[in-house]
Order: structure tokens, then C-alpha cells, then sequence
């Protein structure tokens, strides 16, 4: 079964790479176009000419704008403990970096632990 093409608001992933950042920001929401018209920011070339030469980069800037020339590279966001490994794929162009590196774990909630009421401390046997 072949896959379907890729495009984002008409354009392909090849159009999107040859486009330059203005053009590119056109295609975006109004925050990120606002942001890019600012310019990119001395840290976001960093970490963009890092990529340019490598596969795998750490960062602690969760507000990057994901643009076409990050797609099949692999990012390290760190999320206030730990680096969590995103690999860019195609759908995420136009999303920030933090959205993929969850700051909160899943709570799980199991019995009721130390100090708790006598009334709370009933468990039903299922």
C-alpha cells in the first residue's frame, strides 16, 4: 500500500524545503508567523546550523517553531528533568518543540497511603 504525499496548506515537503523563511512564515498561524517576522533568534540559529551538521542536538528551547528543514532529525528537548528524544516527522512543521516533551507525568492513583481518613481508607474488594 503506497503512502499519501505529505503537503501542508497545498505545499509539498520538497516546496516547503526551498522555500525561504519568509514565505514559509506566511503558511503559519498568526503567534508563529509573528515570531518568525521577528526573526529567528540567535539561540534558534544555533541550534539550527548544529543540525545542519549533525543528526541528534540537545536543547532546553521548547519554543522553536519546527520548520522543514528539521524534518528526519532528531531533537533532545528537555522538559524540566530529562532530554526526551523527538524525532521530527513532517506532520510536526508549524508546532513548537515543548509540545512533543510532555513536562507532567500520567498520575496514576492506587490505594490510599499513609495518613489517610478511616472513611477514605475503605477500598471496595472488586
Amino acid at each position: 500500500m503506497l503512502m499519501p504525499k505529505f503537503i501542508f496548506r497545498g505545499k509539498t515537503l520538497e516546496e516547503l524545503q526551498k522555500m525561504d523563511l519568509d514565505e514559509f512564515a506566511k503558511l503559519l498561524t498568526a503567534r508563529m508567523r509573528r515570531s518568525l517576522k521577528r526573526g529567528i533568534k540567535y539561540e534558534e540559529k544555533k541550534l539550527l546550523k548544529k543540525l545542519e551538521k549533525k543528526d541528534y542536538v540537545k536543547t532546553h528551547r521548547r519554543d522553536i517553531v519546527i520548520l522543514p528543514q528539521m524534518v528526519n532529525k532528531k531533537i533532545g528537548v528537555y522538559n524540566g528533568k530529562e532530554y526526551v528524544t523527538v524525532e521530527i516527522k513532517p506532520e510536526m512543521i508549524g508546532h513548537y518543540l515543548g509540545e512533543f516533551a510532555l513536562t507532567r507525568k500520567e498520575t496514576k492513583h492506587s490505594s490510599p497511603g499513609m495518613g489517610a481518613t478511616r472513611s477514605s481508607k475503605f477500598v471496595p474488594l472488586k
